[in-house]
């Protein structure tokens, strides 16, 4: 799909076709406003008639309008006025993507772009803090006053809209066939998009934003695409492969991979208790992006890559299984995020941790009770050996210590808790440092990709007491989520730290099953951010 932006009114574009916006109450966008105008009341009138009420989700291609030079006007339902936030804008783009996909128009400009929308007030609030305390804290000041609740929320910009824009279309026209015999395949599919700005001082900006889009919804399809995979195919042996074809496609890119005997060799324990019943050799990947010098301490972003989690012994209930293949996501995330920022060129260095591995029940599978010795050398009882994430992204913390990173990222889809507290809408997070996580939490904000961040209290580690070791992998009902991040926090001793639980945000159930990519564009978001390009 080819993106671009333009400035100019609607009536006189000579394209397929237009899309403008109606709200509810048939209330007419601006861009709508100056199309009826130009055609004599045209489209007044079939709302008099009741073809449309402008209702969210309400779609309408109009042919032929009078005195416009445009084959088609689509126009497009977007709700109450007042409600017209951030979601409901990329709701509307993205309605707008499949029906032009199926109209035959292979070219439209899209007037969405132009429509007002606020941020909802915890997002423009949360905003304007981040940004407060980043200048306070560059200030020296001790001590300040905050009166920003007394502030408008400000509106959202035409680079976020048209970044989102390009996101939310190409979120809207994802297809995975790659394993049908027979594909759908849309005959005269939309290739070119065109987003309007509103003058030609704002194309400079509108130019930079569609390339930050393409970019992020290229690393989400990459994540989404590795998810969606199914375990056969998608082994560690693969995802390995998929970190050697970034470095192929980008120079800056470099990538390491550890074998098993590399794994014996440095004392990852924990990483190869859980490999023992799979005859799909582990790997630990390493991928390195420098985009800046080489004294420049990294990023490092460190994903759980469990193929396929069947549980091992600790086996896991038969309905849904096949939904463990989703397992790596957060592994798929890390190489989204990386796919991005190589794409971007980001001046920064980011370096991934992917610990990957299959989770199978076999004769020489480890066991409730066996106790392994960690690459930091503290000791684990595994009371559920389906509580493998946490054994195999303990390891590949400790390793990322020798990177020196400035901060350390982990995102795994750890936790059935994080679901039923947060469902499907927000990531789970956690941390060490409260910069790193109002960072993250802004992040997700700008993107639309937000997380919640959860406490990590001392009084919580003592669920993971053991008898026999110096932690059991598991603290029982009580705060799984929360219990899941302090055992990881304890091998975090040595950098600033924050986890994202994905288990609830990284891929769908249900009749619109597969990956999400989520949480690319938070991540994306924020390397933009310490990149200074947010």
């Amino acid at each position: 799909m080819e993106f671009s932006v333009k400035s100019g009114n609607p009536e006189k574009q000579r394209v397929d076709c237009v899309v403008v916006g109606v709200f509810e109450n048939r209330k007419l966008s601006a861009a709508a406003s100056r199309l009826d105008k130009a055609s004599g009341g045209f489209i007044t009138n079939l709302f008099r008639r009741g073809d449309l009420q402008g209702k969210k989700g309400q779609t309408l291609i109009l042919h032929s309008v009078p005195d416009t030079l445009c084959a088609r006007v689509l126009i497009v339902g977007c709700g109450p006025e007042t409600e017209f936030n951030e979601k409901t804008y990329r709701d509307a783009a993205a309605a707008a993507a499949k029906v032009l996909n199926e109209s035959g128009a292979t070219e439209a400009v899209t007037y969405l772009t132009d429509l007002p929308l606020k941020e909802r007030d915890e997002d423009g609030k949360g905003r304007q803090y981040a940004a407060a305390a980043k200048v306070l804290k560059e200030s020296g000041a001790t001590e300040a006053a905050a009166h920003l609740t007394d502030l408008p929320v400000q509106e959202h910009d035409v680079v976020w809209k048209v970044r989102q824009c390009v996101e939310a279309t190409e979120d809207a026209l994802y297809r995975f066939e790659q394993l049908k015999s027979r594909k759908d395949k849309v005959k005269r599919p939309l290739k070119h998009l065109i987003m309007s700005v509103p003058s030609k001082r704002e194309l400079p900006a509108g130019e930079q934003a569609v390339k930050v889009g393409q970019a992020i919804a290229g690393g989400v399809s990459l994540a989404k695409d590795l998810g969606n995979l199914p375990g056969n195919i998608c082994t560690p042996t693969y995802l390995a492969g998929q970190a050697r074809a970034l470095q192929k496609h980008h120079r800056k890119v470099h990538v390491e991979v550890l074998e098993r005997a590399d794994m014996e060799k440095l004392g990852m324990g924990a990483l190869l208790s859980v490999a023992r019943g799979s005859r799909q050799p582990p790997k630990l990947i390493v991928i390195h992006y420098r985009g800046a010098a080489k004294d420049k301490k990294p990023v490092a972003l460190v994903g759980k890559g469990v193929t396929f989690d069947s549980g091992g012994i600790s086996i896991k209930p038969g309905q849904a299984m096949d939904e463990m293949k989703f397992d790596m996501c957060g592994a798929a995330s890390v190489l989204g995020a990386l796919s991005a920022c190589a794409t971007l060129g980001l001046p920064l260095n980011v370096t991934g941790v992917i610990p990957a591995t299959e989770n199978l029940p076999d004769g020489d599978a480890s066991k409730p009770g066996d106790i392994v010795t960690t690459l930091s050398g503290q000791t684990v009882e595994i009371l559920n050996t389906d509580a493998e994430g946490r054994l195999i992204l303990c390891d590949a913390l400790t390793y990322t210590e020798r990177f020196e990173p400035q901060a350390v990222v982990d995102l795994a889809t750890l936790t059935g808790a994080c679901v039923i507290a947060l469902g499907s809408h927000a990531a789970g997070l956690l941390g060490n440092d409260a910069a790193l996580t109002d960072a993250l939490l802004d992040a997700g904000r700008a993107a639309g990709d937000r997380a919640w961040q959860l406490p990590l209290w001392d009084e919580y580690q003592e669920q993971l007491k053991s008898n026999f070791a110096d932690m059991a992998n598991i603290g029982g009902r009580e705060a799984g989520t929360i219990t899941a991040a302090c055992f990881l926090s304890r091998f975090t001793k040595k950098f600033h730290w924050a986890h994202l639980d994905i288990a609830g945000v990284a891929w769908n159930s249900g009749a619109n099953k597969g990956a999400t990519g989520r949480p690319v564009a938070l991540l994306t978001q924020y390397l933009l951010g310490v990149a200074g390009q947010d």
